[in-house]
């Protein structure tokens, strides 16, 4: 084969390779987004704010794009593996924790790079992630775990069976 021809035939899979990235950067965007402005809503409504600022769910759904960009960069550098013998839970247990940790990690770096943005110093704006106070920052670690464990669950149960096998199960069949 050519050059041109070889060239013909990987444009196609990078093309439809990156579709599948953004099919899966949108829903992940979409799934963190519902939670985050769930947890906006909490937060406004605990806090008795009234009428609650609609740029609260702005923010939030800024922050879920990039807590989806950081969770595909987790898994790109650290991509789900399925053991049949741990099944899924046990597979992906300690893989969530190093994707929080990742998450988190990068969430202290875009604080830095935002301080920078606004004129602050890096170390010190790193070091007000999460206020900073280390319990808050554990606070919504658990958090970010607990939103991020079903997501696991749901691609290694889809890693398992299939994708049409998984819609299935969870929308039923389309016959």
């Amino acid at each position: 084969m050519t050059n041109n021809a070889n060239a013909q035939i990987k444009k196609p899979g990078l093309k439809i390779k990156l579709e599948e990235e953004m099919k899966k950067a949108l829903a992940l965007s979409l799934y963190f987004g519902i939670w985050f402005c769930a947890i906006t809503f909490m937060a406004a409504t605990a806090l008795e704010e009234r009428p609650i600022p609609l740029a609260l769910f702005g923010f939030a759904l800024i922050k879920a794009g990039l807590s989806a960009k950081f969770m595909l960069i987790a898994q790109a550098a650290y991509p789900i593996k399925i053991n049949k013998e741990n099944g899924i839970v046990g597979s992906l247990f300690i893989e969530s924790i190093v994707y929080i940790i990742v998450i988190i990690a990068l969430n202290y770096i875009e604080a830095g790079v935002d301080g920078l943005i606004h004129g602050k110093e890096f170390i010190s704006s790193m070091s007000a992630f999460g206020s900073g106070d280390p319990l808050r920052v554990l606070a919504m670690s658990i958090v970010y775990w607990l939103i991020v464990w079903p997501y696991l669950i749901f691609v290694g149960f889809n890693k398992v069976v299939g994708n049409t096998e998984t819609l299935s199960v969870l929308f039923g069949s389309k016959k």
